[in-house]
């Protein structure tokens, strides 16, 4: 069962601190109040082998259900505090409920939410952290979590659309994979002493799987360094800066992974910067924040030099029609929204464009895909069904080979004593 440290007053108004056991937060808080405890601090405490090298990021779905309850708290007219109490004391999340008890206390002592949450990043995003500041300003804070807890929602459906759409061509080739290795590495090996004892003269194809078969076994130190090697080939990728830049440069001319990863990401562009802009946060910031949200290294650069350029008074859609990173009908919406004052529906607008086209290419995409696919994988297991078929027939006839041609029956011929027959 989980300990919580605790700091509470008691009725006759001195400081109390100690540690209780309980199922939940809310729990906790309940068994205190039963022993006449007002507590003021509650959080769960470690044991010596409880331990975390990084702090646990908050799933955004976690992060959207929050998003949503608290604005419906807000709007309400509930406290801040009360209802941070609440939904951390519900929610299943143990990260989350860690950030909302500190959140709790910075906010009892006088704290801003904006400050408080920019103290979590694990949980709040610099662009959500932006919206609460230009929300506090503005007193509209009800509506900057609506904004906020739509726009999540929206980004997990994208997500789980790009994820869905790739899974199934991930597993047949996953599988694929799985099949040569299980054919290659295992099952023909086990017919090679076979197919040397008998000396028969093997095919071609059967002697390419017994030469790839032989990575496996005899040579099985080569796969060994071959895999460490892509092992840290991957890790530069993903983790080195210079493999970054190439891996998402590279991404970007990839045919039709390529326009799936520009839409997305300018999908998520134009839904956060119409988000904040709708909060009113100015113009700059926003695009700070958001370009610093952004993914791709390709795309944060030429945004960052577009912002410098908005800050020269260059004004906001020419800088980002100069870096060529969006499609005509989005400069238009950029120019319209400038000139008239609506960037905020225009950017909405530009969202939900560029949505609609992030499906389209994620349903050619996965049109595509999958047959190319099934015959890839077709090829693969005919490739190996031939090399063992044609294996057999050739060890068939080596053996009918050995045995030679069959021998006709020597004739027998009657020879007769002509005197002794008295003929």
């Amino acid at each position: 069962m989980p300990k919580f440290a605790y700091a509470a007053i008691d009725p006759e108004g001195a400081p109390v601190e100690g540690v209780t056991k309980a199922d939940t937060i809310g729990s906790a808080r309940a068994l205190l109040v039963e022993q006449n405890l007002f507590p003021t601090k509650i959080e769960e405490t470690k044991g010596m082998l409880d331990f975390e090298l990084t702090k646990e990021k908050v799933k955004k779905k976690e992060l959207m259900h929050f998003t949503r309850q608290l604005a419906v708290f807000v709007k309400a007219g509930i406290p801040l505090t009360d209802a941070l109490v609440t939904i951390g004391d519900e929610t299943e999340d143990v990260a989350l409920r860690r950030a909302l008890s500190n959140l709790i206390d910075d906010l009892r002592n006088g704290g801003l939410l904006s400050v408080a949450a920019a103290g979590h990043p694990e949980v709040f995003p610099d662009y959500y952290v932006g919206i609460l500041q230009s929300a506090e300003l503005t007193g509209q804070l009800d509506t900057a979590l609506e904004s906020l807890a739509e726009y999540l929602e929206r980004e997990i459906d994208t997500r789980g659309k790009v994820v869905s759409a790739l899974s199934y061509p991930m597993v047949v080739m996953v599988m694929a994979f799985g099949t040569v290795l299980l054919l290659a590495g295992y099952v023909l090996p086990q017919f090679k002493p076979l197919f040397e004892e008998l000396g028969a003269e093997l095919p071609l194809p059967t002697r390419m799987m017994l030469f790839f078969s032989r990575f496996f076994t005899d040579l099985w130190y080569v796969t060994a360094i071959v895999i460490a090697i892509s092992v840290a080939a991957v890790m530069f990728l993903f983790k080195h800066p210079t493999g970054k830049l190439w891996k998402e440069r590279g991404v970007l001319k990839v045919p039709i992974i390529g326009g799936i990863v520009d839409y997305a990401i300018l999908e998520r562009f134009c839904r956060i910067l119409g988000a904040m802009v709708q909060a009113g946060v100015p113009l700059p910031e926003g695009l700070k924040t958001t370009t610093q949200a952004t993914s791709n290294i390709v795309y944060r650069e030429r945004l960052e030099v577009a912002r410098d350029q908005m800050l020269e008074g260059r004004g906001f859609s020419a800088p980002l029609i100069e870096t060529e990173l969006f499609p005509g009908a989005a400069r238009q919406m950029f120019k319209v929204g400038e000139e008239t004052g609506t960037l905020d529906k225009q950017l909405e607008t530009a969202a939900i464009y560029f949505d609609r086209e992030l499906e389209s290419r994620i349903k050619k995409f996965t049109t595509m895909f999958e047959p190319v696919m099934i015959v890839f994988v077709g090829a693969i297991v005919g490739f190996v069904a031939i090399a063992l078929v044609s294996a057999m027939y050739g060890v068939l006839g080596g053996m009918k080979e050995e045995a030679g041609p069959a021998q006709a029956p020597t004739p027998v011929v009657a020879v007769v004593d002509v005197e002794s027959s008295g003929i």
